[in-house]
């Protein structure tokens, strides 16, 4: 009897463009450099930079073509599912999201890969 194949996580719609257009791999590397900032994706590329020197020309312009959001999102959680589906432990996707392995801990718990909201416990009285 054989193991069930892991299935890789689904990325977020906010990610899945990013991720069809560079593979998991390259999408994990272009986030980690690049999320949380502005970036002016060039439909025809020059060769200068550093979005193209680690992307390369084609898939620069095919990101542009989309039309997607100036701002790159960081996808941590999304990052997080994924490291840890390559085998990496918590310690080690703490350090490469520069976060704490709680966080990471909390990314990995939600089947969505969102950290989980607080929510009111009802034992507790209310303060208004």
């Amino acid at each position: 009897m054989t193991a069930p194949a892991k299935i890789p996580p689904k990325p977020p719609a906010h990610v899945e463009p990013y991720v069809r257009v560079l593979g998991p791999e390259l999408a994990v590397t272009f986030f980690l450099e690049f999320g949380g900032g502005q970036l002016y994706l060039a439909e025809r590329p020059k060769g200068g930079s550093r979005v193209e020197q680690l992307l390369g020309a084609d898939q620069v312009a095919a990101l542009a073509a989309l039309h997607l959001p100036r701002r790159v999102p960081t996808a941590k959680p999304w990052i997080a599912r994924h490291l840890k589906f390559t085998g990496l432990s918590h310690q080690e996707i703490a350090r490469r999201l520069h976060t704490t392995d709680v966080t990471v801990r909390k990314y990995l718990a939600d089947g969505d890969g969102k950290p989980q909201k607080w929510t009111h416990d009802p034992r507790q009285s209310s303060l208004i």
